[in-house]
């Protein structure tokens, strides 16, 4: 009886589990429907922005612009700003992220060339600090999807380490969301910037939909046109300078744009993770089910043959 009673309380503990699991996957899902909409609230400025670079570098010779975000200089020390989670019950996904932050660093280092983090989310934080890695700075990762306003005081951050000269190059380690299931460790060089990168390039943004009762997602083609800026066009302030307050604000979307992948990548591991946990524990449940229904049955064969076995030795 201890036996069976041991089991109904390990079914018991599974289901309570299982109920747990199940919300966290509905809370995810909901979290990346949400994350969705923040990327195609963020779309129509971010095209409107690559319009007005392009039509500036248009007008204007970068090659003679002096700008600090566009100054080429040698290299010899890398920022390498890690984007991560704060929490985890996300599969492989913080794993991954700090194991191509790892690769790069080892990369850098072969080169001769020296390196520092700017760490964003505590598992990252967490991890980097117990290996006495080179760190700069540390930021938190906010539990919302990031939007511009929190996004900002990242890229002031970013654009300091870089205008100060404490490092050459600035580079961004991220997740790119590619579907429910799948996610991919990026590398994207945020300063200084290229400017080719200014131009205006196809992009594409994810939409979460619903295929045969289940989530599914399809990334759509975006395709900028951008328009050149008339000719007798007169500039109110020197393009130079509007060119100075424009690039800030390209490259802050630039990482918000990052961060938003990277929480929808994140949102989407959480939602794998615990939709595959609600599965086992499913499975687990029926397994013990079976294995309670067995030893009921063996606990009834044993108290029947003690009784036949009793009523045997009465009669004799």
């Amino acid at each position: 009886m201890s036996n069976l009673k041991a089991i109904r309380d390990r079914i018991q503990s599974v289901k309570n589990t299982k109920k747990i699991t199940e919300a966290m996957r509905l809370v995810a899902s909901a979290k990346v429907r949400r994350a969705q909409e923040q990327v195609l609230a963020t779309r129509p400025f971010a095209d409107r922005l690559a319009g007005v670079l392009y039509g500036l570098q248009g007008r204007l010779q970068f090659e003679d612009v002096e700008c600090p975000l566009l100054q080429q200089r040698e290299v010899k020390k890398v920022g390498l700003v890690v984007l991560a989670g704060n929490r985890g019950l996300c599969g492989a996904y913080n794993s991954n992220i700090i194991k191509r932050a790892e690769a790069r660093a080892a990369e850098l280092k072969a080169e001769g060339l020296e390196y520092s983090y700017l760490l964003v989310g505590r598992k990252a934080i967490q991890h980097f600090t117990r290996r006495d890695a080179p760190i700069s700075q540390c930021r938190d990762n906010p539990e919302k999807t990031p939007d511009l306003q929190k996004v900002s005081g990242a890229a002031d951050e970013i654009l300091t380490w870089f205008e100060s000269g404490a490092v050459d190059r600035v580079e961004l380690i991220y997740t790119k969301f590619v579907s429910l299931i799948s996610s991919r460790p990026v590398t994207q060089t945020l300063l200084p910037l290229d400017l080719q990168g200014l131009e205006a390039q196809d992009d594409e943004v994810f939409r979460l939909t619903s295929k045969g009762g289940k989530f599914d997602v399809t990334r759509e083609k975006v395709n900028v046109e951008p328009e050149a800026l008339a000719q007798d066009m007169i500039f109110e302030q020197d393009p130079v300078e509007i060119l100075n307050a424009l690039l800030p604000l390209f490259l802050t979307n630039q990482l918000l744009r990052a961060w938003q992948e990277s929480t929808a990548s994140e949102l989407a591991a959480r939602m794998t993770a615990m939709s595959n946990a609600s599965d086992n524990a499913s499975d687990l449940v029926k397994t013990l089910t079976l294995s309670y229904n067995k030893a009921r049955q063996a606990s009834i064969t044993q108290q029947i043959l003690e009784v036949v076995g009793g009523a045997v030795a009465l009669e004799n």
